[in-house]
């Protein structure tokens, strides 16, 4: 077997269709042994497929475009959360957004991803940073749902199913993302455009493997259950939710695909978040490759 080194963030949902791919047999019918490798920090999981430790990653989609400003070569070949699934969860003391103010938010990064929705969402609230309150960079989901509890920051954005179990807990939540940004690609399917051009093969393999992953998640309800009860740790009423709501709102592509709509509005948001005027006008399309994925979806079509 062939093997691929993959990176991803944290063990959270986000990961589901390489679980699906694993636990469903689909890497092994491709031949392909698929090293998943998570870390908790998301600029460490851009960083070796940037330096080459990694072949391919579920990544924060920012990161590609900020490693296409210095110069780089990563690009986005496929989706993975293209809807925010995220409620703003705030301690148990906080009501409104006012509450906020000289309080401490949680972010996955400072340099991309929740952080640009945090500023965005607080200032159209009256809070501006960082006069009205401080941003800690905390790590991804499990790591702020962790920090929330024990009071060492005040907000931060939990995705599906954490916001669900927080809520059932008592944590208020302040609001939901997706009905302010109904587009908004947030993390996907990364590669260096060079490497994947010297290993045509594996690529193609490894993009039939992940269509037809997709198409098993939104197939199978009770299967994907048991797969992210085994592999995140939640409760079977947790892991039906969630994909519910992955599957209702196409949070998760159908077909794999990453979404224009959604990465221009990253590209829109950050930009103005970030006061970087010329990433404004930049089309999403620059830093999207499709080829790969329109391959694999005419190979496995009518499966």
């Amino acid at each position: 077997m062939d093997r691929i080194k993959f990176a991803a963030v944290s063990r959270n949902y986000f990961n589901m269709p390489l679980w699906v791919a694993a636990h469903c047999g689909l890497f092994k019918d491709e031949d392909l042994d698929v090293e998943v490798e998570l870390y908790e920090p998301i600029d460490e999981v851009s960083q070796r497929l940037e330096d080459g430790r990694v072949d391919l990653a579920f990544g924060v989609t920012e990161h590609v475009i900020l490693d296409r400003e210095r110069g780089g070569n990563t690009v986005i070949i496929g989706g993975n959360v293209n809807k925010l699934p995220f409620s703003l969860i705030t301690g148990k003391g906080i009501q409104e957004f006012e509450d906020l103010r000289g309080r401490t938010i949680g972010v996955s990064s400072r340099s991309a991803g929740s952080s640009s929705l945090v500023m965005k969402l607080l200032a159209a609230n009256g809070l501006h940073y960082p006069q009205d309150y401080s941003i800690e960079e905390v790590g991804p989901i499990l790591a702020r749902w962790e920090k929330l509890q024990s009071g060492e920051i005040d907000a931060g954005l939990q995705g599906a199913p954490l916001n669900y179990i927080a809520i059932d807990r008592g944590y208020p939540t302040l609001c939901e993302p997706r009905e302010t940004f109904p587009w908004f690609q947030f993390t996907s399917l990364h590669v260096d455009s060079r490497w994947a051009e010297s290993n045509s093969d594996l690529m193609a393999r490894f993009m039939r493997a992940f269509v037809r992953a997709h198409k098993r998640f939104f197939a199978d309800p009770t299967g994907m259950a048991a797969i992210a009860m085994a592999e995140t740790g939640i409760d079977r009423k947790y892991a039906q939710t969630a994909w519910d709501e992955y599957t209702r709102d196409e949070i998760f592509p159908p077909d794999g695909d990453a979404s224009s709509e959604g990465v221009q509005a990253l590209i829109d948001i950050s930009a103005l978040i970030r006061e970087l005027p010329n990433r404004q006008g930049t089309s999403a399309d620059d830093y999207i490759d499709r080829s790969y994925l329109c391959v694999a979806q005419a190979e496995t079509a009518g499966e």
